[in-house]
């Protein structure tokens, strides 16, 4: 087994897409141990992986949408021996992946949710305006590319997209900009796309980039980033085994209420009113370890500025069965991919 671990170390090569953010917390909350099986729901650039791998005996199903990823952890899955697998799929359906090959209920569940550093630096991708490229935004090639999205949805959907996904102020004017551009030529380029926010969207010094966060909204509109965080967290609550454990860094506000919302949904369950009818409430099926979440300290914030943002939360599986409700609650109130394409509402 030495030469596997030989052979994963030699595979870190100091890059900084090798490195998770907050790494060494994820790896403690999943508390790894040797004939453990994870999910690395986020494989991205092996990272999470590749500590768990190397942390003990251990087995990790790697899943991500994006076909690049999987075809980029090839070398990484031969270091590991036969105990990494990798899937192109969705991270929603973890808990079908890992039954596929062979697993009723796993050990832990990490998820690194949103936009990988890969995607931002490759303009081909459209992701980021810091390159000009095609304004696609799809982790996967599959469906309507930001592009697509940006030349039929009408100025009320933009404008909701834009406010409730990139919690931007201005949404009406650039939804109104947005709309007004697109009248005299079609909008395909990040470039193009950001110039128009920025001309609605006034820099600031010491601020954000003026387009942020629209294109925030839109990645995630186009990726159903939100849906799929909350289709994840059911689906890990339904593979963990007892005392398996759930960890999920997030990056901006809305995925981490949604992590604290479920968690809280799933936690004790709170005493009922002496004034209204006793209604009986399903067992806790996690127990929350992170009272409040972990942080990246100065030293990581300094070698990763992407870490600033990052905000991990971690709990530990029950015996309880897995809840059965409804989580539409935890979304925000938007039309589907599909309706906005098609002009259903």
């Amino acid at each position: 087994m030495s030469a596997g671990y030989d052979a994963l170390a030699s595979l870190a090569d100091g890059t900084d897409r090798h490195i998770p953010v907050l790494g060494r917390p994820a790896i403690e909350q999943l508390a790894v141990h040797d004939g453990g099986v994870y999910i690395d729901g986020t494989f991205g650039a092996g990272g999470y992986s590749r500590a768990i791998l190397a942390a003990g005996d251990t087995r990790v199903i790697g899943i991500d949408r994006d076909r690049t990823a999987i075809a980029g952890g090839a070398d990484l899955v031969e270091a590991a021996q036969g105990r990494l697998t990798l899937v192109e799929d969705r991270f929603a359906n973890l808990d079908q992946v890992a039954r596929d090959f062979g697993h009723d209920a796993v050990d832990g569940v990490v998820l690194d949710v949103g936009v990988s550093s890969m995607q931002l630096d490759q303009p081909e991708r459209g992701f980021s305006f810091r390159f000009d490229g095609p304004l696609d935004m799809r982790m996967s090639k599959d469906g309507p590319s930001a592009a697509d999205v940006v030349a039929v949805a009408n100025e009320r959907d933009l404008a909701n997209i834009i406010f409730q996904l990139g919690e931007e102020r201005h949404s009406r004017g650039v939804a109104r900009a947005i709309v007004k551009a697109r009248a005299e030529a079609p909008i395909v380029t990040t470039a193009g796309l950001a110039k128009i926010v920025g001309a609605v969207v006034r820099a600031k010094p010491n601020e954000i980039h003026p387009a942020t966060r629209t294109f925030q909204a839109l990645r995630i509109f186009v990726n159903d980033e939100l849906g799929e965080l909350v289709a994840a967290l059911a689906a890990a609550e339904r593979i963990l085994k007892a005392g398996g454990r759930l960890v999920v860094v997030s990056f901006h506000s809305l995925e981490d209420r949604i992590v604290k919302s479920f968690l809280v949904s799933r936690g004790a369950a709170r005493a009922g009113s002496r004034h209204l009818p006793q209604v009986e409430q399903a067992q806790a099926s996690f127990v929350t370890l992170t009272k409040r979440p972990i942080v990246a300290d100065d030293a990581e914030n300094a070698h990763n500025p992407r870490a600033r943002s990052a905000k991990l939360r971690a709990a530990a599986r029950t015996d309880a069965p897995a809840h059965d409700d409804d989580l539409a609650d935890l979304l925000p109130s938007l039309p589907s991919l599909d309706d906005v394409m098609t002009g259903r509402r």
